[in-house]
């Protein structure tokens, strides 16, 4: 299994702009005998994937700080943006992003990586759905045989998953849709106990599917599947409380070359492909 970040968990450089006046600040970080704490709403793929066992360390090195992560559904993140407890947010639906922007909760979606989205069945496979494109892939699972796990939690992934089901015109009959309320590492393992289909991120898939032994992959590789991931550093003019410093920080360390770096080599030598690829610095 993936390795966790074990620091506090709860469930090409930056343009100016409107976040000039908080990049200005970030090279002043105090380094006083106070550590700093910063606090991340993320999404759990990031975390399931073992990705910021990489990318935290190197950030608290850097900035001499810790970084609380509270890792949920891109819904609950960008709550959690909105009651103001959180300074910075990973996340991954653009719709929902750009409109959390525009109502003034945060400064600006900023491109950071991207993966995309599989859909993964038991190998017999019984709706013929392999090799499909998607929306061809999501009508047959409507019309069936099979069971269909959701992750029902107002995640990216299940966002994304409601948009194709609304774009194929159909979804499943009640008793073959089941909402796991649960992660995504959680939905994978309950798809594959119970020899269903599911929606996954290629990072979740990628990092456990040693594990899983029932399900392959078998709808890849459609555009309707991209996946792209932002960092919004919540608005400091809305809840001047925040540690907006060291968000901004953040923000700029990930999309930097350093955490480019990292984002665009792991994976690479234990899964022998990148769970991510970096959208800043190629």
């Amino acid at each position: 299994m993936a390795k966790r970040f074990r620091g506090p968990v709860l469930g090409a450089a930056m343009g100016l702009g409107l976040f000039s006046s908080i990049l200005l600040a970030v090279g002043s970080v105090p380094a006083g005998p106070a550590v700093e704490t910063l606090t991340l709403a993320s999404t759990t793929s990031t975390l399931d994937s073992g990705l910021f066992d990489v990318l935290i360390p190197a950030f608290e090195k850097k900035f001499s700080c810790k970084v609380r992560v509270i890792a949920v559904g891109t819904g609950q993140a960008m709550r959690l943006g909105r009651d103001g407890n959180a300074d910075v947010l990973l996340v991954h639906d653009r719709e929902s992003e750009l409109k959390f922007v525009a109502d003034g909760f945060g400064v600006e979606r900023l491109d950071v990586m991207h993966n995309d989205f599989l859909v993964v069945g038991p190998r017999t496979d019984l709706a013929a759905i392999r090799g499909k494109k998607s929306l061809d892939a999501f009508r047959a699972l409507a019309a069936g045989p099979g069971s269909f796990i959701s992750r029902g939690d107002d995640s990216g992934t299940n966002k994304k998953e409601l948009r194709l089901w609304a774009a194929a015109g159909s979804k499943p009959a009640r008793d073959r849709y089941v909402e796991s309320g649960a992660g995504m590492e959680a939905a994978l393992r309950m798809a594959n106990e119970k020899r269903a289909y599911t929606l996954v991120d290629r990072a979740t898939w990628l990092s456990h599917r040693r594990e899983i032994d029932v399900l392959e992959s078998l709808v890849e590789g459609d555009a309707e599947l991209f996946n792209p991931y932002s960092v919004i550093v919540v608005s400091p003019a809305r809840f001047p409380g925040l540690n907006s410093r060291l968000a901004a920080a953040f923000a700029g360390f990930i999309r930097g070359p350093e955490g480019q770096t990292l984002i665009r080599d792991f994976g690479k030598d234990k899964f022998g492909a990148p769970l991510f690829f970096p959208d800043v610095i190629k």
